[in-house]
């Protein structure tokens, strides 16, 4: 029973990091500019995708990464004053998310497979 919760934990932990490190990467250049934070926002993506996403939330999360990767960018560029940092928080989000869609994406082709 413990194994099932560290799981869990480390699961909402590493959402909760990914999506905070998108949002201030996105609002500080700084941490933007450092060279590994699209590789750790990937890796806590693969995290999230791995044990956060259960079957039934699949088709969801890959039709919100569609939408929010197509009509995303186009919206946001509308609003001058703080469009530049709302596209680079988008593009950060997607990034992560998008890793979590791909081991879901993967983990649905098996689950196919298998039947």
């Amino acid at each position: 029973m413990a194994k099932k919760n560290n799981k869990v934990l480390v699961g909402k932990y590493a959402y909760l990091i990914g999506l905070l490190l998108a949002v201030v990467a996105g609002l500080v250049a700084v941490v933007a500019e450092y060279a590994y934070t699209p590789l750790v926002l990937v890796v806590l993506g693969l995290v999230v995708g791995y044990l956060n996403v259960t079957e039934k939330n699949t088709v969801l999360l890959l039709l919100s990464l569609l939408a929010l990767a197509m009509v995303g960018n186009a919206t946001l560029n509308v609003i001058p004053a703080i469009s530049s940092y709302l596209v680079a928080i988008l593009s950060n989000i997607v990034l992560f998310a998008g890793a979590a869609a791909f081991v879901v994406a993967i983990k649905a082709v098996l689950a196919t497979t298998k039947a």
